[in-house]
């Protein structure tokens, strides 16, 4: 379980996130949701330790993740897919998923078959640079890279984001495959509200850096939605 106590962060003089509190169930999909700037993105980047952040608890598994260097966290079982994808474009696609091998607990040298039967795109496309897949293929290739590192734990920073609606329903049903059937915990940041509907066992609803409502998915009320998500 990820558990964060009194979270702040700071860019500048602004104050992103304030005293944020975040229980992330084992086993269960948690959605992060909110308009665009209230610090969803910030708060997934204080997790991986790639922005300052100050907290009075934040572990995974009883780890504390305060005093772990942000590259040694995903020898922990996080693995994070970023906003953007941020694949390396020159690279072939199956060394894009390889370079997530030397994080593998059991030392495998090749590319588990298990990402190719997630992803069979990438098996067809594993010699083509990353940069030539389209915008989806890419964030397959993404979630699948960050799968190779075999986590236990999934952070996803809108993962649908700009990708065309059949591709979008893939996506949909292999986290919810990877979260139901094979037991991952996941932690995502979402805005389409029927996903978030189908994925989140739980959400946390962010407003100006604070946790403003919290609870199981089905009781993320209109009421809700129309205070603090609608445009």
């Amino acid at each position: 379980m990820l558990k964060i106590e009194q979270l702040n962060q700071h860019y500048g003089e602004s104050h992103i996130l304030r005293d944020l509190s975040l229980d992330v169930p084992s086993g269960e999909c948690t959605c992060i949701i909110g308009r665009n700037g209230v610090g969803k993105t910030t708060l997934l980047k204080a997790i991986m330790g790639q922005v300052a952040s100050t907290a009075s608890r934040m572990t995974y598994n009883d780890v504390d993740l305060l005093k772990m260097r942000a590259e040694k966290r995903a020898f922990n079982g996080i693995a994070y897919v970023p906003q953007g994808r941020q694949i390396f474009p020159l690279l072939t696609v199956e060394d894009n998923l390889r370079i997530g091998l030397p994080v593998r607990t059991d030392k495998a040298k090749v590319v588990p078959d298990m990402i190719y039967e997630l992803f069979p795109v990438l098996k067809e496309m594993s010699k083509r640079r990353g940069g030539d897949l389209s915008g989806g293929q890419q964030q397959q290739l993404a979630i699948g890279r960050a799968l190779v590192l075999n986590p236990s734990l999934l952070i996803l920073d809108e993962p649908t984001e700009g990708i065309q609606p059949n591709i979008v329903q893939e996506i949909t049903n292999i986290i919810r495959r990877l979260n139901k059937e094979w037991g991952l915990t996941v932690l995502l940041v979402e805005q389409k509200l029927h996903l978030i509907k189908t994925l989140a066992d739980h959400f946390v609803l962010l407003d100006r850096g604070a946790c403003v409502a919290r609870g199981k998915g089905h009781e993320l009320t209109p009421e809700l939605i129309s205070q603090y998500l609608s445009v």
